[in-house]
């Protein structure tokens, strides 16, 4: 028969010293506080026992019991504050992605005017000019007259001087970009030399920058595809309509594959049938090319088929009435898209921004 088995060394001595054992060894020793200290560390835990195991404020005994129907949305009290932490660890969250990084505009206008001095008087052609482009957009400028449209586009080219504010080109001055040769301008007139023909007028740039004849030939070829010249190379520019001139003029500015393509009117000249004809290619023609284009009307229709945004111009001096964005439409721009009620409000909106540039002269 096996006796009691008997109680150990440390057991009687926290006996004869007036204190409870654990009954979970002689690690823990429990004080007349309800407190243990581990010899470990001499850490406090609360109770009679490990944290998970005891309640606050008294030393678990060796009869308690958890209650045999705990409620299932209720902690036990015997949580300790160290329990609890370990079994309110947040869960692992993946680290949130980055934010994309704003893309740097192609155009910064900030404050720019722009004032000529003539013997009757100074000119006021652009006044406090504040505008933003970013890369891929296709912005137009609309408004009457003399407003500064062309003036505008002059400044970002390096043709004119702004005599006030600030303008930067893909991150420098206009004269830098010029330089780079970042930009390629379309005219209201398709300014094609008539001695050359469509292929030779197109490679002009390309022949000025040394470019070798063969790369010539394969760009020129590339982009009389591109506005749906191909058949016309050896043609000289007499010998093509208005329409078929203003799209050679087109690929000789992209050429070169400039960053930015500036276009003054282009089509202005030309009959409605061709100018709607000539806008539906322009715009398959941004898609593909992914072109910053900056492009200046008259047309109301026009500026709202073919933009992004359409920035809308007061009467000299040029100011920013109003910029109307168009995204709303999409990049698929069927011609019939014209006739929907969304592009009729844009329309609309760009009308009354018109009408509201004038009050400047009240």
């Amino acid at each position: 028969m096996t006796g009691p088995r008997p109680a150990s060394v440390a057991t009687r001595t926290l006996r004869i010293a007036g204190r409870t054992p654990s009954p979970f060894g002689p690690a823990f020793a429990a004080g007349a506080d309800g407190t243990e200290n581990a010899r470990s560390g001499g850490a406090k835990m609360s109770g009679g026992g490990p944290a998970f195991l005891s309640s606050p404020g008294r030393p678990r005994l060796p009869d308690d019991r958890p209650s045999a129907d705990p409620k299932p949305t209720e902690r036990s009290p015997a949580m300790s504050r160290a329990g609890a932490l370990a079994l309110k660890q947040p869960p692992e969250f993946e680290p949130a992605a980055p934010r994309p990084v704003p893309a740097a505009p192609v155009i910064a206008a900030r404050g720019l005017s722009l004032t000529y001095t003539t013997a009757d008087g100074p000119v006021h052609a652009l006044s406090d000019v504040d505008l933003a482009v970013a890369p891929g957009e296709f912005v137009s400028f609309i408004g009457p007259s003399g407003c500064g449209k062309t003036t505008l586009l002059r400044c970002v080219a390096d043709l004119e001087r702004p005599t006030g504010g600030e303008l930067t080109v893909n991150g420098v001055g206009a004269e830098a970009a010029r330089l780079r040769r970042d930009y390629g301008f379309v005219f209201q007139a398709p300014a094609l030399y008539p001695w050359r023909t469509i292929a030779r007028n197109v490679a002009l740039p390309l022949e000025i920058f040394g470019l070798p004849r063969a790369e010539r030939r394969e760009r020129v070829a590339r982009y009389l595809d591109l506005v749906q010249l191909s058949g016309f190379a050896n043609k000289f520019p007499w010998q093509l309509s208005g329409g078929m001139q203003q799209r050679a003029s087109i690929a000789r500015a992209l050429c070169f594959d400039p960053k930015l393509l500036l276009m003054d009117e282009p089509f202005g000249a030309l009959d409605e049938i061709v100018r709607d004809h000539l806008n539906a290619q322009l715009l398959e023609l941004w898609r593909k090319t992914a072109k910053t284009v900056l492009f200046v009307t008259h047309s109301i229709p026009e500026a709202v088929y073919l933009s992004t945004r359409v920035v809308v111009m007061s009467p000299r001096p040029g100011r920013i009435v109003d910029i109307v964005d168009c995204t709303a439409l999409g990049r698929e721009r069927p011609l019939e898209i014209r006739e929907t009620p969304e592009f009729l409000r844009l329309g609309q909106r760009v009308r009354e921004g018109l009408r509201a540039g004038h009050a400047y002269d009240a």
